[in-house]
């Protein structure tokens, strides 16, 4: 958990068994919120799947809110590490750097599939503003990637190019969680990220006439 980024009146733990124990009610509450969505997330059902009692929960969370706050914290923590680890060292070229920022957000989507939305549904203004940041985040290490690229781009403004790629991404890769189950693309995961770094590419590379 980003420690950086907790609701306020939430302690992160500092000893070894007291993160486990943390991970161990996170990985709780992201099964329920899989299993019976957001209607029902409570704490109680938390405690049961974690196989402990409802005080050891509201020890270390003041309740529901913030316990759906910790979740998404935890998963967009790991959605910024998969970016930064998948663009840390990608191969040379504008292609490998855009198919590796889609590869990772759809790997990261993949295995925590039907928990965003119900995060997204649910989130507070805390939780909008702990999204944000992590789209930010997860922006400035695209950007940051792509630059040694820059002359394989054919736009007038290289730099507006890139975040404007960067922005598109992120922005249907968050509609496409959110809307998925009500609006259906046919596309798994791996499909989606294949076909939004080819149109991704196709923009960047083309010049305007």
């Amino acid at each position: 958990m980003s420690q950086r980024s907790v609701e306020p009146g939430f302690r992160p733990p500092q000893q070894a068994r007291s993160r486990e124990s943390l991970q161990k009610v996170l990985s709780a509450a992201e099964h329920v919120l899989a299993d019976g969505g957001i209607e029902e997330f409570t704490v109680g059902a938390v405690a049961d799947r974690a196989g402990l009692s409802v005080g050891a929960i509201y020890r270390r969370f003041s309740g529901k809110d913030q316990l759906l706050y910790a979740v998404k914290d935890e998963l967009l923590g790991r959605l910024e590490t998969a970016v930064g680890d998948a663009l840390r060292s990608p191969a040379p070229g504008l292609r490998a750097t855009v198919t590796g920022f889609t590869e990772a957000l759809a790997q990261t989507f993949t295995r925590h599939g039907r928990v965003f939305p119900e995060l997204l549904d649910a989130q507070r203004t805390e939780g909008r503003d702990r999204g944000l940041q992590a789209m930010a985040a997860i922006q400035r290490t695209f950007v940051d990637a792509a630059e040694p690229c820059l002359a394989e781009i054919r736009r007038p403004d290289r730099p507006l190019a890139l975040r404007m790629a960067a922005r598109t991404i992120i922005g249907s890769c968050v509609h496409r969680a959110a809307s998925g189950r009500f609006w259906p693309d046919d596309l798994t995961w791996s499909e989606w990220a294949t076909e939004t770094a080819e149109m991704t590419l196709a923009y960047l590379t083309s010049a305007v006439r």
